[in-house]
Parts: C-alpha cells; structure tokens; sequence
C-alpha cells in the first residue's frame, strides 16, 4: 500500500484505539503504541491485513456470492444501508434478531409474511380491515421492515458476513462461525481478532474511520460482484 494510501488512513483516524484500559490482549500484535493513555494502531499492519479481506472479497465476488452487510452501530446506519444497496448486497442494521443466520429456516416465513404484507397493503387489501386492525398490521410491518426489510430479498443463507464492530456485535459473529460462514470484520483495541476469519484492525468507532472501510469494501464488491 501506498504512503499516500497510509496518511488517508491516518486522516481518518483509522490508527486510533480504545483507552488502554480496555484493550483486548489478543490484540496486541496490531498495536503500535499507545499515547496519552489511547491505544494506537499499526496503521501498516491495517493495510496487510485490508489487503487479504478485499483479496478474499473480490474473489467471493467474482464467484457471485452474497455478503451479508451487518452493524448495529448508531452512527453507522446510513452509511452501511447505502453501501450495501449499492452493491446490491443485504444488511441489516438496527437491530438484529438472534437466529437470523442459525435459524434461517423460521426467519425466511417472517420475511414471507413481510413481503406478504406489503403486497396486500399495496393492492388495497388493508381496506377490508377496519381502521384499528389496519393500524396495527401496518405498525407490525413497520417493525418488521426495520429488522427484515435488509435481507427481505435474501432467499437463502449469506456466504460471507462483514462486521463494522465484532465486539457490539459479537451475537451476529457467533452465529456465522457456528455455520461455518466466514466473517470480515473491523477489529478494534478491545476486539478478539481471532474471533473472525478476515480481521481488519482498526478504528470501529470514528465515522471517519468506518467510512473508509465501508468505502474499501463497497468499491471491491461494486467492481466485481455480478449482483450490481
């Protein structure tokens, strides 16, 4: 990676950790240092480790896989909903719902009835129902929307899942691994880096940050994915 390439990493706050206090020993290999009590990441280790995450993804994207675009971080909404439209990969953000991957099975008829729904109330049939039962289906499906309506079209299990935070997140990673679905995932100071197949170390916080990875990944897959 290009000396260019690492200063736009380190204007993004890429290199910035946890407080020292909070660190996950298991990372101490992607530690540089650490200054006024803050971690601080080898940014050249980042781009190693980058490198063979968006090796791994360009090639599951040539081979038309799904990658399955996870975080339930405030501040990382939009940008990982927009990214994954613009692949055309699924997401969820928000919320997860626990056996989405373990139990696909039974999520898939919730997504069904999601969609079941939507259609319905697009034909006009909610109009047969009276105005309290109609208020209530449309605020079941509201709920609905917010935790299915990113996987809505996956109709059957991701082959790959990228986290933006393996710790927030930790459910979401734990149920792929128990499937055998690799992971790509953002490790920061407190994360466990072998607690997924492609760690990435690096600032999982910073808007910046997430930007920039999310932007990586969104890239790699947009030139290669066939699901664009």
């Amino acid at each position: 990676m290009t000396k260019s390439e690492l200063q736009k990493m380190f204007d993004c706050a890429v290199h910035i950790g946890h407080r020292t206090h909070k660190w996950d020993p298991r990372a101490r290999k992607f530690i540089f240092g650490e200054r006024n009590g803050i971690h601080i990441i080898d940014l050249e280790k980042t781009a190693v480790y980058l490198e063979k995450a968006l090796d791994f993804l360009n090639k599951a994207g040539k081979e038309g896989k799904t990658v399955l675009f996870v975080s339930t971080k405030p501040q990382s909404i939009k940008l990982l909903e927009d990214a994954a439209k613009d692949c055309g990969m699924p997401y969820v953000v928000s919320k997860w719902i626990p056996g989405l991957l373990t139990n696909f099975g039974t999520i898939k008829k919730r997504i069904k009835y999601l969609s079941d729904m939507k259609e319905q109330e697009k034909s006009g049939e909610f109009e047969k129902y009276t105005k309290n039962e109609a208020s209530k289906l449309r605020k079941e499906m509201d709920k609905l929307q917010i935790s299915l309506g990113g996987v809505e079209n996956m109709k059957s299990l991701p082959d790959v899942l990228f986290a933006l935070d393996v710790v927030r997140d930790e459910i979401v990673v734990k149920e792929a691994k128990k499937i055998g679905i690799p992971v790509v995932g953002i490790v920061d100071t407190n994360s466990d880096p072998n607690s997924v197949d492609y760690p990435i170390p690096g600032n999982d916080d910073a808007l910046k940050s997430l930007e920039y990875f999310v932007g990586k990944i969104s890239e790699t897959l947009k030139k290669t994915s066939k699901k664009v």
